[in-house]
């Protein structure tokens, strides 16, 4: 057994010790929901946010909005934050609206690198540090894997030098899968994103276990499915088992669902809405769901 699986192990024993609550508990604490990076046993909150549309923004009145954005999101427990070149404005946005917080408790910084070749892959990802406005990133990735091989090495050389503490690959939509599967095999990851959700559970057949036995660090992206999981509920109340997992809405149940996955590290929902980012947050706390509930709640999905 390598160290990573070790690691990994190690954490998934105190997961369960300190912040696994059963299923039938229906009381939020204010602990918060965090997970291990397997490399590393660095906790990360379980739920972060995604950037994509909702901090491509422009103008003041917009700007200030995204400021309360993620006023709530740290008041909530929330660590990272998740953007890409590919989102238009959003790294310079999160990187302006940062500056004007008193603090940003346990912020982990994530990014990507999307561009074809290593010298415009160098200058993006200059140009990322510089838009956030820090010293060094918490993660950087190859997006939608492209050109991954000549990334992968500038991301390893950024990492000995301390410009980055963390790299790694992502997909979506549940593309390529085969191809993230030989990366995961062959590669020496510590992060990988791809698309998870209660409607979108392809990575369960072997993206999850691979990253499970390979100790890589799991970011789940399109957790409501682009809006569309929203639309296959609306106008339904809550099933009575949504109060034994302490979710008061909608939002928390898709996202307890995913962050309930031993081998999920991290869930990042969007949101343009303050309210939408407290509703989301609180999905940090209270139980998660067990195995016999997470299986009920598919089927119970599937059959809307």
């Amino acid at each position: 057994m390598n160290c990573k699986r070790r690691t990994f192990l190690r954490a998934m024993v105190a997961l369960g010790a300190a912040g696994w609550l059963p299923a039938g508990a229906g009381v939020k604490s204010s602990a918060i929901h965090t997970r291990a990076i397997p490399g590393t046993g660095e906790p990360v909150p379980a739920i972060g946010m995604g950037t994509w549309i909702t901090f491509d923004v422009h103008g003041e009145r917009a700007m200030d909005v995204r400021v309360e954005i993620l006023k709530a999101f740290f008041a909530g427990g929330g660590g990272m934050i998740d953007s890409s070149p590919m989102y238009g404005a959003a790294e310079e946005v999160v990187g302006r609206c940062l500056e004007r917080l008193d603090g940003t408790p346990g912020l982990f910084s994530a990014t990507k690198v999307w561009t074809p070749g290593r010298a415009f892959g160098e200058g993006q990802m200059r140009d990322s540090l510089a838009l956030w406005g820090l010293p060094r990133l918490d993660l950087l990735q190859v997006h939608n894997l492209l050109d991954w091989e000549t990334h992968l090495q500038t991301l390893r050389a950024w990492k000995l030098e301390q410009r980055v503490r963390y790299i790694g690959v992502t997909t979506s939509h549940g593309r390529r899968h085969d191809e993230m599967l030989r990366i995961m095999a062959d590669e020496p990851l510590d992060f990988v994103q791809f698309t998870y959700n209660i409607d979108d559970r392809q990575a369960e057949r072997r993206l999850l276990p691979l990253a499970a036995e390979r100790g890589i660090a799991v970011i789940a992206n399109r957790p409501f499915q682009g809006g569309n999981l929203f639309r296959r509920v609306a106008g339904r109340p809550l099933p009575g088992w949504a109060a034994e997992i302490a979710c008061d809405n909608w939002a928390q149940v898709f996202l307890k669902f995913i962050i309930s996955h031993p081998a999920v590290t991290c869930a990042i929902p969007a949101t343009s809405q303050v309210a939408h980012m407290i509703e989301n947050m609180d999905a940090l706390r209270g139980p998660l769901p067990d195995q016999a509930l997470r299986e009920r709640m598919a089927r119970d999905f599937a059959a809307l």
